[in-house]
């Protein structure tokens, strides 16, 4: 469970992570239909592997990978004694969102 304080310093922490997931997500896309001048299928796999060393960070954190296309990271927490997810998308610069855990994206609510 995090806090909001918490929650808001672990995503500045993981920007770098994320937006470096969100630039290698664009490369294995353009590697993967061929003909890319970033390279080929070798290039292909190395990729894959660094987005899945990355998504592998951020889960280490305690925090939800939820979407990759786009990008979707979810913090566990609690509001009122009720569990809620800190939710922060793909654009985002900060944490400015949470919804309730029973809900999902649909119940999306500003902090």
């Amino acid at each position: 469970m995090f806090t909001l304080a918490e929650a808001r310093s672990e995503l500045t922490t993981l920007l770098p992570v994320l937006d470096e997931i969100v630039r290698l997500r664009a490369d294995a896309a353009e590697l993967a239909v061929g003909g890319s001048s970033l390279g080929g299928l070798p290039e292909f796999k190395a990729a894959q592997a660094r987005l899945d060393e990355l998504m592998e960070t951020v889960q280490k954190t305690g925090a939800e990978l939820k979407g990759f296309a786009p990008l979707l990271v979810d913090f566990p927490s609690e509001m009122d004694g009720v569990p809620v997810l800190l939710c922060w998308l793909e654009g985002d610069r900060e944490l400015t969102w949470y919804h309730r855990a029973d809900l999902g994206f649909a119940g999306r609510r500003p902090l």
